[in-house]
């Protein structure tokens, strides 16, 4: 018996990856996380199978079933949304199964942000306007930030920062980042990317919060923050240069 943790996507249930939908068919229980968790990809569950939204679940509940399932040798498909990496109480459900002597392995999902960089069209990374990309969050009631890890000192790095889960704290991260980043900086708010009722607001830090108020949504929406949204006159990279010598590209006018 194995607990298979699988990253259910962003939302698109097509953008699963095919391990995760044959480890679904495999896992006679499946456990998902109902509240992002789209209802589309439990058509992949087999026949009969035990099917739970965790939603509304503690973990001493949630570790039971995975009790359950070990008792009966049954293999379990535990979903979460987006990419198990980040934000997805992996490590404290892994730290039960280690107590327990239960086996179980990962597998990634696309991250929101992946979708919502798509949804926009644009590269988060870009030449000569920013090279890094910042995932964070704001402090909330399941988990507080560390003190060291602020907007602040994030937004002086000028890479594009992908603040997750705070839309709620949109006022204050205008606030916190508009001093350091200018009033004019591109900003984007990407609502449940990939999912039919995607939605998307563009703006800039100096008028972002009015342009939300006219369709505000209350959660699943990412906020993106950077130059690299608009950027328009940025030298191209040298991978493609004419030029530039690499293992694939020989010089030209050599041998192939």
């Amino acid at each position: 018996m194995i607990v298979h943790f699988i990253g259910a996507g962003p939302g698109a249930p097509d953008l699963i990856t095919l391990r995760g939908r044959d480890l679904i068919a495999r896992s006679k229980v499946c456990l998902y996380a109902g509240s992002l968790v789209p209802q589309e990809l439990l058509r992949y569950c087999p026949p009969g199978a035990r099917i739970i939204d965790t939603a509304p679940m503690s973990l001493d509940q949630i570790e039971a079933e995975f009790l359950r399932a070990h008792a009966a040798g049954e293999d379990v498909a535990r979903l979460h949304s987006g990419d198990l990496s980040i934000w997805s109480a992996l490590a404290e459900q892994t730290r039960r199964l280690d107590r327990l002597g239960i086996a179980y392995d990962v597998t990634p999902g696309v991250p929101a942000f992946a979708a919502s960089a798509a949804a926009l069209g644009r590269e988060l990374t870009v030449p000569e306007v920013a090279q890094s990309l910042v995932l964070t969050r704001t402090s909330g009631r399941a988990s507080a930030m560390p003190e060291s890890e602020n907007l602040a000192a994030f937004a002086r790095t000028g890479a594009t920062l992908a603040i997750h889960l705070s839309i709620h704290a949109l006022d204050r991260l205008v606030a916190e980042l508009t001093p350091i980043l200018g009033g004019d900086c591109p900003v984007a708010i990407v609502f449940r990317a990939s999912w039919p009722e995607q939605k998307i607001v563009r703006g800039v830090l100096a008028d972002i919060a009015a342009r939300f108020a006219e369709a505000p949504v209350e959660r699943s929406a990412l906020v993106l923050v950077g130059r690299a949204l608009a950027a328009q006159d940025f030298r191209e990279s040298a991978l493609y240069d004419n030029d530039y010598l690499r293992r694939y590209r020989p010089k030209r006018g050599g041998a192939s």
